[in-house]
């Protein structure tokens, strides 16, 4: 089992009330003795769509060795409950941005001559959870720009949300059959080409090595390269000793994860130019 994202309750804070069942279309959580329960890993998302409707803050996301989700037996679940859950759970996919996750739904309920009408995504101010944490593919493409010095171009090349890697999850649908930048926090504002030399076409991870759990990002790192064809890691850092941290972790994760990743580091000065 591999680390990711998954809800844990609270069983003292938690009431029975029960709203948060209907919330979770997956079938994730059950009442059990009068409690909300987790009844199995692979049901559960890790989204949070069940948080924002418990009253009294029981339900929370964590980090933590789990079983990998699996769209198709959540799929095998959900169907049984009719339509009306279904469309609830494929519009819960749409709106948090899990592309491949509904492709898999939609294969499943075609093989079963299901039809679903699907609304419109939902606003963002619908989401439930940390506006931070919520997935975007902001959808840019190559651009036209400059060759490493300030960008000619004027446009921000970042391409998702969120960068952090701390909140990136390993099955964001931007990550997949892409090129990878990680990037250590201080580089964007030391070196002025940061847009167009380094991002540019690539989806970006942040984070700092000094100050960071180094061992937590190379499980992260794993999962992503493990759940993902990355086409290729390209770590920038400054030329700072406690900032050559995550070469060894990234490094690690690529060899942990069984994939062929090509990997290459940029270091920037402390005075802002490529070395």
């Amino acid at each position: 089992m591999a680390k990711r994202k998954i809800i844990k309750i609270d069983e003292i804070k938690c009431n029975g009330c029960g709203l948060c069942i209907p919330n979770c279309p997956e079938g994730a959580i059950q009442m059990i003795d009068n409690k909300a329960r987790l009844i199995s890993d692979l049901f559960c998302d890790g989204l949070g769509a069940c948080i924002g409707h418990c009253p009294e803050g029981a339900i929370k996301i964590e980090e933590r060795e789990a079983e990998p989700y699996d769209e198709r037996k959540v799929m095998k679940n959900i169907v049984k409950q009719g339509e009306n859950v279904i469309k609830a759970h494929l519009d819960h996919l749409k709106d948090h941005g899990q592309g491949q996750y509904l492709k898999e739904a939609l294969d499943y309920i075609k093989e079963k001559g299901i039809k679903v009408k699907m609304d419109a995504p939902k606003e963002a101010h619908s989401f439930h959870g940390c506006p931070g944490s919520r997935v975007m593919d902001l959808g840019k493409g190559e651009k036209k720009g400059g060759s490493g010095k300030a960008s000619s171009s004027g446009e921000s090349q970042l391409r998702q949300w969120p960068v952090q890697i701390t909140l990136v999850p390993p099955f964001a649908p931007y990550l997949n059959n892409s090129d990878l930048l990680v990037a250590a926090d201080c580089v964007p504002f030391a070196y002025a080409g940061f847009h167009d030399d380094l991002l540019k076409g690539k989806t970006l991870l942040i984070g700092c090595p000094k100050l960071d759990d180094v061992e937590q990002y190379k499980d992260k790192f794993t999962q992503i390269f493990k759940q993902n064809n990355i086409k290729s890691v390209t770590y920038a850092h400054m030329e700072v000793p406690c900032c050559f941290g995550l070469v060894g972790a990234i490094q690690e994760a690529i060899a942990d994860s069984g994939h062929d990743v090509p990997f290459k580091e940029v270091t920037i000065s402390i005075g802002g130019e490529r070395m």
